[in-house]
């Protein structure tokens, strides 16, 4: 052979010797901010373009690929164009037995109740264009509604109350609005999560819970 001749690599093999990964050992396909986007969906509860400005028009970019890669965990990519959300649940997969990677606990009676209150502003809030935003006082007022005529620790529901609001604003279900002590403003991702159907039945269901005024409301679920 000739010492001037020169061996050329094809350009797939070159590609891959020059592709070493975002770390070592990094053998995913994925790009990095299409990583990333997928992370903060399974990690939860959702994805939005307020809270998440970078990954949005991230997942816009890739959401083929992200769509393809949490199908291989029997998850659904469920995207809103138009509230700007996104968030995964479990695939339908029909008869086929598959494996639950997203585990949800059961809620309670104040939990759902409260879910669906902030449903009901967000609809109404729509409707008038506005924002939905809803204070921790009005909050704590509707739902005493439920409270049962002979309840005899006050106190002790109130607690439920609290701890209920607490656990909406983990999930981001409301966002603490700045400068404002007691303010919350309601996530549209909620109005994907009831139909139209769902909550007028639901809205029967805890109307007709609200007026028996139900025993222990804290160990009902929704």
């Amino acid at each position: 052979m000739n010492h001037d001749e020169r061996t050329e690599i094809p350009n797939s093999v070159s590609e891959g010797l020059q592709d070493p990964g975002l770390y070592p050992g990094d053998t995913g396909q994925l790009p990095e901010e299409a990583r990333r986007v997928l992370v903060q969906l399974l990690a939860g509860p959702s994805l939005d373009s307020k809270r998440h400005g970078k990954l949005w028009p991230a997942l816009r970019r890739h959401e083929a690929m992200i769509r393809a890669r949490l199908a291989e965990l029997f998850l659904e990519l469920v995207l809103d164009d138009d509230l700007e959300v996104a968030f995964t649940r479990q695939a339908d997969t029909g008869e086929l037995d598959t494996p639950i990677l997203l585990r949800r606990a059961p809620l309670t009676f104040i939990q759902s109740v409260l879910l669906l209150y902030l449903r009901q502003l967000l609809t109404e809030a729509a409707a008038r264009g506005e924002r939905a935003v809803v204070s921790g006082s009005e909050m704590v007022e509707q739902m005493k509604l439920y409270e049962p005529r002979e309840n005899a620790d006050r106190a002790g529901f109130e607690k439920r109350i609290r701890a209920a609001i607490e656990k909406v604003k983990d999930h981001s279900i409301i966002s603490p609005i700045r400068a404002s002590e007691d303010r919350y403003e309601i996530s549209p991702t909620l109005k994907l999560l009831f139909s139209a159907d769902e909550i007028a039945a639901l809205s029967r269901q805890y109307a007709a819970l609200r007026d028996e005024s139900p025993e222990d409301p804290a160990d009902a679920t929704g």
